[in-house]
């Protein structure tokens, strides 16, 4: 699972940039605030979702361009996948597979790609909702049907929301079949998540003490067999709250330092980083053995945060796994990485290095 070519066309602060990317390592060296992360947010976008940033899409345009933006890539096998908007509807998404229009959702079923960010250092101690969109990311690299389930759950779920919401009575027979639909694609959820929670817990409980904490994960959530139910009789509480009060979207990942038995979010910052980071690892090993292809995976600035010693052993363990994109600000923090394809990053122009 690779990309052979990326082009990006008024995307941040990226007016026309072509890469054609190896099979292993990308290495992208620059200022900060050249473009680098730009580069792996866009192909971040080649998932579900909205990317590694979650920003709206509006924002990605480029400012002085034409209120649009395009990215393309061309896959190992052939497969070519765009994304991106136009001027007239700036935050409606267009997905187009082999020339042909497609749901954003079924990207999961030509890649699958994990990112880690400066931004999820503080995974452990952010509110819930954070750590469930983390699961779901690495949920769906194991079941690409995952991706259809959240949608049409949300989808439900906010509909179910306005009409409690509304001046006037609900009509009873709609909201039990929102509910009905929320309690479908609630199960499914609930069942993906839990399976790769225990796929990912086994993997790292087995792994021995290196370079990177081993992390121990459990779901917290009740399982969403009765949610129907739950749902019917909690409608004058959740029109009272505004929200809906029961079903996986309440769900949180808890995280606990394995070697020292003890909560992430009680970790030092380093710990919590080393955790998140053997995380990533484990589950994109998980990933590879399960499915036969390597996940494309995105690391924006982490060889910066690592000593050298676990600079080379991330390095090491990396090797021949696949395609992977990394960022920092100076070329020296790669100077061990061996065979890879470097690019130079400056004011929004990507050229090789």
């Amino acid at each position: 699972m690779a990309l052979t070519r990326l082009v990006l066309t008024d995307f941040r602060n990226h007016a026309d940039a072509v890469l054609t990317p190896g099979s292993g390592f990308v290495v992208l060296t620059g200022d900060n605030g050249a473009g680098k992360t730009n580069v792996l947010e866009a192909v971040s976008l080649l998932a579900p979702g909205r990317g590694l940033r979650r920003a709206p899409l509006s924002e990605m345009a480029r400012q002085g361009g034409k209120g649009g933006f395009g990215v393309a890539t061309t896959l190992a096998e052939g497969a070519e996948i765009g994304t991106g908007t136009q001027p007239a509807a700036p935050e409606r998404r267009i997905v187009r597979i082999n020339g042909a229009a497609a749901a954003a959702t079924t990207l999961a079923e030509w890649l699958t790609i994990l990112w880690l960010t400066p931004a999820m250092d503080r995974l452990f101690v952010e509110p819930a909702s954070e750590r469930r969109r983390f699961l779901d990311r690495l949920t769906l690299a194991l079941a690409p049907g995952h991706a259809h389930h959240t949608a049409r759950y949300e989808a439900a779920m906010r509909e179910r929301n306005r009409l409690l919401a509304g001046d006037e009575p609900a009509d009873p027979d709609w909201l039990t079949a929102l509910e009905a639909r929320m309690a479908e694609h609630g199960a499914a959820i609930d069942t993906a998540r839990r399976t790769a929670v225990e796929a990912l817990a086994d993997r790292l409980a087995g792994q021995p003490e290196g370079a990177f904490a081993r992390a121990g994960l459990h779901l917290d959530g009740a399982p969403a067999a009765d949610l129907a139910a739950q749902l019917r009789a909690g409608r004058t509480r959740d029109a009272a709250a505004g929200r809906t009060l029961a079903g996986p979207h309440r769900d949180d990942l808890h995280v606990t330092h394995l070697g020292k038995d003890q909560p992430a979010h009680l970790c030092s910052t380093g710990e919590q980083k080393a955790l998140l980071l053997g995380i990533v690892l484990a589950h994109a090993e998980l990933v590879a053995d399960r499915t036969g292809r390597a996940p494309i995976l995105l690391l924006d600035e982490v060889a910066a945060h690592l000593d050298p010693s676990r600079r080379v052993a991330l390095f090491d363990r990396l090797a021949g796994r696949g395609q992977v994109w990394m960022t920092g600000t100076e070329a020296a923090l790669f100077a061990g990485l061996g065979q890879a394809t470097r690019y130079a990053v400056r004011d929004g122009a990507v050229v090789p290095a």
